[in-house]
């Protein structure tokens, strides 16, 4: 693994921990990234914990607008402005399969103020929500929403623990984590057949992947962010997936 790390061209966030006898290993955990489509994760929780508090309801109805529809919408995307959506319904949208109108929706909702407040909440100490999904107006402004490894690591286990959210809420967000479609970072040079839950982000030069292995021999969290200095994000894919393999062939030599 330190090869690996020392070969990559670029910034790198990684963080390692058993899940099970608590060893971690880490690299650079507290650098901060833009935070791409990670940043839907905390989004998620977000809004299980205004649940809770009495805020929002997940039944609730809300309407697409015309600015909130956005590229990278694979689901949301030929939806037409005025649509109808319970809160609910855009969940697994935003996870399973990162859209981006969804995610905007659920964004303006709440509100960044709101967000981030919950986020400091959660106990986060460096992720911020500043500007919608694909707003590269507000990013020429010097507007970027950040995370770190060490933060998306800290979500994770507080989902896998169930030690924040009640038990079904957790399982709930592991749910939609396990319905991730985009499987060519940790998963995939993965044996077929093991779960992962986990979520991508990608943008230009930032390639991320933050999850939870299941393994019969035990569970393990990884999370690696990068800012590559590639044109194109397929060496930091395959330096993700490389990373993934070795942890996981660790797991299985005992």
């Amino acid at each position: 693994m330190e090869g690996r790390i020392a070969d990559f061209r670029g910034n790198i966030g990684i963080v390692i921990k058993d899940l099970n006898e608590g060893w971690e290993i880490d690299f650079n955990k507290g650098a901060l990234f833009p935070s791409a489509s990670l940043v839907k994760v905390p989004i998620l929780l977000s809004y299980f914990y205004a649940q809770q508090e009495g805020k929002v309801r997940t039944s609730d109805l809300v309407s697409l607008k015309s600015y909130e529809k956005v590229p990278g919408s694979k689901v949301l995307g030929d939806s037409s402005v005025g649509s109808i959506f319970s809160v609910e319904e855009l969940f697994e949208p935003m996870i399973a399969k990162s859209d981006n109108t969804a995610t905007n929706i659920l964004i303006d909702l709440l509100g960044f103020e709101a967000f981030n407040d919950y986020f400091i909440r959660l106990g986060l100490r460096n992720t911020n929500l500043v500007r919608r999904m694909m707003d590269f107006e507000e990013r020429k402004e010097g507007r970027e929403n950040y995370t770190t490894a060490e933060d998306m690591a800290y979500l994770l286990e507080i989902l896998y623990r169930r030690s924040f959210l009640d038990k079904n809420t957790s399982e709930k967000c592991l749910g939609f984590l396990k319905q991730q479609k985009i499987k060519d970072r940790i998963p995939r040079k993965l044996p077929e057949g093991v779960t992962v839950a986990h979520k991508t982000g990608l943008e230009n030069y930032i390639c991320h992947d933050a999850g939870i292995v299941f393994t019969q021999k035990g569970d393990f969290l990884i999370c690696v962010l990068t800012k590559h200095q590639d044109k194109f994000a397929a060496p930091a894919k395959r330096f993700i997936s490389d990373i993934a393999l070795i942890t996981y062939n660790y797991y299985q030599s005992f």
